[in-house]
């Protein structure tokens, strides 16, 4: 191999250039084989670098190679402790970036392969998980379908909440004080809220609040979670739901130019106003009907808005019947039965069910109802003739 690449630059030295060339090399080194010796070494050396360099190129492009086909993956159970939090909604794809990041699995195809081999991983919930890190993706699927992996610190914040009540409800689980809260809360924005949330289309200005963003629905609370965190992990869910539903969107093309923050304001009123999940959308069209139709006030006389005041002000909350009138007429009140148009934020935090009446009201021209049992059904009406009618059937029933 030597000889024949030797005889290869002799051959391309050809001509006369080649031959002025070489008779120069052997006037110089005294004679031809100086020359071919020379060369001979200057063509083992080449073929030593050449030989290594395709050895390298061959290697670095087979471990290429070889990456495509085998997935990157560790061996056995894995060692020492870590906790992973696994977000509501996540994908298992999703849940093995989580686990990569916390470098419990080498890579997100190995669980997912892993997962896919197991018909049980469809059973892996939300919330913490207690790994080993460089676990197999084989070992972390089925340390997550082992309950006893699973941190459990849940919480559970019932529908129609208000703020200042899921604070007590979270601290006295998580022994967080109800202030962090209170002061985690002040910034909506800053939790995550999209700030185009806060805008209406009735004229009226928006403070931003996070009442009506607190999803209810039960969470897993992480070991080293926050008030901040907490929050942040509720209006992420809230977010989700909204988004699946296409409230936002729904809102701005099919209920005449209302914003969705109006929108979420009339979910959070049918919550607190209707006595069962199948009235809520026909309270939600009561309201619209009131705020923005032909009640003669276009004011929305409930007094829910008037004990959600009484609630942030640090008063009881009481019956209607128990109301005084100063109470029901309050003219400071900016959640006032009288006030035009529709109130200021939502009273409470609405469920799924109550967004989507608010979304999606049944088409009607109601202004009042009544519950006439006390199963918490309702009967509505157009007039005040009607009403009356309806509220003869309460006070029969023993309702009012």
């Amino acid at each position: 191999m030597i000889d024949d690449l030797d005889l290869g630059f002799d051959e391309q030295d050809r001509g006369e250039k080649g031959k002025h060339r070489r008779g120069a090399v052997r006037k110089r080194k005294g004679g031809s084989g100086g020359g071919g010796r020379g060369r001979t070494v200057l063509a083992l050396l080449l073929t030593l670098a050449l030989l290594g360099g395709i050895g390298g190129g061959a290697f670095y492009g087979f471990d290429r190679i070889q990456g495509y086909f085998v997935t990157p993956d560790y061996d056995g159970a894995g060692t020492g402790e870590v906790s992973v939090e696994i977000k509501q909604g996540a994908l298992i794809a999703d849940m093995g970036n989580a686990l990569v990041a916390a470098d419990v699995v080498k890579s997100t195809k190995a669980f997912i392969e892993a997962a896919e081999a197991n018909a049980r991983s469809k059973n892996i919930q939300p919330g913490t998980y207690k790994l080993r890190k460089q676990m197999s993706g084989e070992s972390a699927v089925t340390a997550m379908l082992d309950l006893k992996n699973r941190i459990v610190n849940g919480v559970t914040i019932p529908e129609g909440r208000t703020a200042k009540n899921v604070y007590q409800l979270l601290s006295k689980e998580t022994k967080i004080p109800v202030k962090d809260f209170e002061a985690a809360a002040k910034d909506p924005i800053a939790r995550g809220v999209p700030d185009w949330w806060f805008k209406r289309t009735d004229g009226k200005k928006v403070k931003p609040a996070i009442e009506g963003f607190l999803y209810p629905d039960t969470y897993e609370i992480p070991p080293k979670a926050t008030a901040e965190t907490i929050i942040e992990q509720m209006v992420e869910n809230f977010l989700t739901v909204a988004g699946a539903m296409q409230f936002a969107d729904r809102v701005q093309k099919e209920r005449g130019g209302i914003s969705p923050y109006e929108a979420l304001i009339v979910a959070s009123l049918a919550q607190a106003e209707a006595g069962n999940k199948e009235d809520l959308g026909k309270v939600a069209r009561v309201a619209y009907n009131r705020a923005y139709g032909e009640f003669p006030c276009n004011c929305l006389e409930m007094d829910v808005t008037v004990n959600y005041y009484l609630e942030l002000i640090g008063k009881d909350t009481k019956t209607s019947a128990d109301m005084t009138e100063k109470e029901l007429l309050d003219t400071k009140n900016p959640y006032s039965r009288k006030l035009r148009g529709m109130i200021p934020t939502p009273i409470n935090n609405p469920g799924k069910q109550a967004m989507e009446g608010a979304m999606d009201p049944p088409p009607g021209k109601w202004l009042f109802f009544v519950a006439i049992d006390k199963e918490g059904h309702s009967e509505f009406a157009e007039t005040v003739e009607q009403h009356e009618r309806n509220k003869v059937k309460a006070r029969e029933a023993g309702v009012i």
